[in-house]
C-alpha cells in the first residue's frame, strides 16, 4: 500500500516538529512547511527520514496564496498525492491587552492563523475531494473557549474561527469522503512563550491546570496522529481538547 503523504505547516519547531516526527514514525511521508529557519526544518526532515519516511522541507508563508500553491505542488511532485494536511502554522504577537496591541501584529495574527488555514484547507479540499478521500487536522487552542483576556484575545478569536471552520468544513467535505477535525492544545511547553515575551509562562501556568503541569509537544502530536489515522475513520467535525483539564 502507498504511504500517506501529509503536509504539516509550521513544521520546523514545537508542536509542528513533534507532529512531523510522530507521523514519520507512524508510516507517513511528510512535507515540513516552515517560514524562516531552514536549519531547524532540515533537522526535522532528517529526523523523519531516519524514521523511514520520505520527507521534503518547503519554505512557505501560509498567508500568501502563491506560497500555499507552491507548497502543495511541491508535495505532489516530490512525494505523490497529498492525503493529509495539518494546519499548524500560527503566531500570537506579544502578550498584552487588546487596547495596547499594534495593528500590524493584529493583522499578522489574522492572516497567518485564519487566512493561512483557509488557503491551505482550500487547496487540500480541491485535491482530496477529487480523489474521494483525505483528512485535515487543524491546530486550534483552548484559548478559543477561554478568551485569554490580558494575554491575546486576538489570537483566541482566530482560534475560535478555526473551530467554526473545522465544523463547517467537516460537514461540507464529508459527502466527498474527506474528514476534518481539530486539536485544541492547552499550555504546551514550547519556545512560543519566549517569542511572546514570557519564556517562563508555561511553568507559571502549571498551578492553574488540573494536571498541574504544561503539556508536551509529543502529547499533541499523538492526538493529531490519531485523527489522521484509520482508527479515527468515523470521526469528523470534532475539536479534541488536549489541555490537562484546563
Amino acid at each position: 500500500m502507498a504511504r500517506p503523504v501529509t503536509v504539516v505547516t509550521g513544521g520546523s519547531r514545537g508542536i509542528g516538529a513533534a507532529t512531523c516526527l510522530r507521523l514519520a514514525a507512524d508510516g507517513h511521508d511528510v512535507v515540513v512547511g516552515y517560514v524562516h529557519d531552514v536549519g531547524a526544518a532540515e533537522a526535522v526532515a532528517q529526523g523523519a527520514r531516519e524514521a523511514g519516511a520520505r520527507c521534503v522541507a518547503v519554505r512557505v508563508d501560509t498567508s500568501h496564496e502563491a506560497d500555499v500553491e507552491r507548497l502543495f505542488d511541491t508535495a505532489e511532485e516530490r512525494l505523490g498525492p497529498v492525503t493529509g494536511l495539518v494546519n499548524n502554522a500560527g503566531v500570537t504577537g506579544p502578550l498584552g491587552r487588546l487596547a495596547d496591541a499594534d495593528t500590524g501584529d493584529l493583522r499578522r495574527v489574522v492572516e497567518v492563523n485564519l487566512l493561512g488555514t483557509l488557503l491551505c484547507s482550500r487547496r487540500a479540499a480541491r485535491l482530496m475531494t477529487a480523489r474521494g478521500s483525505g483528512a485535515i487536522v487543524n491546530v486550534s487552542s483552548a484559548a478559543a473557549t477561554l478568551g485569554s483576556p490580558g494575554e491575546y484575545v486576538h489570537y483566541a478569536a482566530t482560534k475560535a474561527a478555526i473551530d467554526a471552520l473545522t465544523l463547517g468544513l467537516a460537514k461540507e467535505l464529508g459527502p466527498d469522503g474527506v474528514r476534518v477535525n481539530a486539536v485544541a492544545p492547552g499550555v504546551i511547553d514550547t519556545e512560543m512563550h519566549a517569542t511572546m515575551g514570557a519564556p517562563d509562562r508555561a511553568r507559571r501556568a502549571a498551578p492553574t491546570i488540573p494536571l498541574r503541569r504544561p503539556g508536551r509537544t509529543e502529547e499533541i502530536a499523538a492526538a493529531v496522529a490519531w485523527l489522521l489515522s484509520p482508527d479515527a475513520s468515523y470521526t469528523t467535525g470534532a475539536v479534541l481538547r488536549v489541555s490537562g483539564g484546563r
